[in-house]
């Protein structure tokens, strides 16, 4: 099946979801998050890989939605973390309603995870429930982890590495994982489902630090520079610093230092020092190597070439996005 028809079996489940009524400020916020939209992109992942081991993969739809309903989960707390103002272009459910009201409703969509994950078969429900909840712990150590960041300016390459692998790309590599052990894969392929997700997460992670400056803002759905406001240690941040002081140059560390400032003119500021030094190209080159790395473990799936075809329309459309 084609990655469009897969998306379109995602929205119809989705519409039909229900996740409560009374009282509705509790519910209604969940309706709002789910109805935003978004790329989809771990339900999709789960219902790819169901469907290269068995053509029975419809059986696998609510528990992909699970999963979707955990990562929006993530983003209605990780949105009052960051105190965003948008999300896919809309208000955030903390701006719309209130923090409190945001807590509430995105604990209910962790409890509705859980309640669609029921619907997997009894011999396979403790194997991905015991995955699901280390998945879902290793995101909240990632979230840690980039909240300590803020603090620390020793941060290296390698632990902002592996701080995406587990806030982002774990959930990704789980994604996959689940629709191999729902549709009854060896193990050998349902481990190298979760390497094919992590490693295209991690190139997922590092094409997200990219837009966030160099995004089209109508497009990104995002602030633009809102990493860059926050002196968020991402990669491009890290490499930036790096290079700075190699060249003894000074002027990152002014505006990393610099509390009173006008955004539009640092996030200007903060740009223009990594287009002296090719952070964007550096990036980039840093994210097609994680997505090829993904795409190398996809080759090497002991399955038909055929049932691969929509995963790697999915990767090359993950690497050229705009938002």
């Amino acid at each position: 099946m084609s990655l469009n028809k897969f998306l379109e079996v995602i929205e119809l489940e989705i519409s039909k979801t229900s996740y409560g009524q009374q009282p509705i400020e509790l519910y209604e916020p969940i309706s709002y998050i789910m109805a935003l939209g978004g790329k989809r992109m771990r339900p999709a992942l789960t219902l790819m890989a169901a469907s290269m081991f068995t053509v029975d993969w419809q059986n696998s739809i609510k528990p992909a939605i699970a999963i979707e309903v955990f990562h929006n989960f993530t983003l209605m707390h990780d949105d009052i973390m960051d105190d965003a103002p948008l999300r896919r272009g809309k208000a955030t459910v903390h701006e719309k309603w209130n923090p409190n009201v945001a807590i509430l409703s995105g604990d209910v969509m962790l409890v509705a995870a859980y309640d669609l994950l029921l619907d997997i078969e009894a011999d396979k429900f403790k194997k991905v429930i015991k995955r699901f909840n280390r998945t879902a712990a290793e995101v909240c150590e990632g979230q840690q982890f980039d909240m300590n960041f803020s603090s620390r300016n020793d941060v290296t390459e390698a632990e902002y590495i592996n701080m995406i692998r587990l806030k982002t790309s774990v959930l990704l590599g789980f994604a996959l994982e689940l629709g191999g052990i729902i549709a009854g894969a060896d193990q050998k392929s349902i481990d190298d489902l979760y390497s094919i997700g992590v490693n295209m997460g991690i190139g997922f992670q590092l094409k997200d630090d990219i837009l966030d400056v160099y995004g089209d803002p109508e497009k990104f759905g995002k602030q633009v520079g809102g990493d860059i406001i926050e002196n968020k240690k991402t990669w491009l941040m890290l490499k930036a610093m790096e290079l700075s002081k190699q060249n003894n140059d000074d002027s990152l560390n002014t505006w990393l230092q610099n509390t009173n400032f006008e955004k539009e003119e640092k996030v200007a500021a903060v740009t223009e020092i990594y287009n002296s030094y090719s952070i964007k190209e550096l990036a980039e080159a840093q994210m097609n190597a994680y997505f090829e790395k993904g795409l190398e473990s996809l080759s090497n799936l002991a399955v038909n070439e055929n049932k691969k075809e929509s995963l790697r329309e999915f990767a090359s459309y993950l690497m050229a996005r705009e938002n």
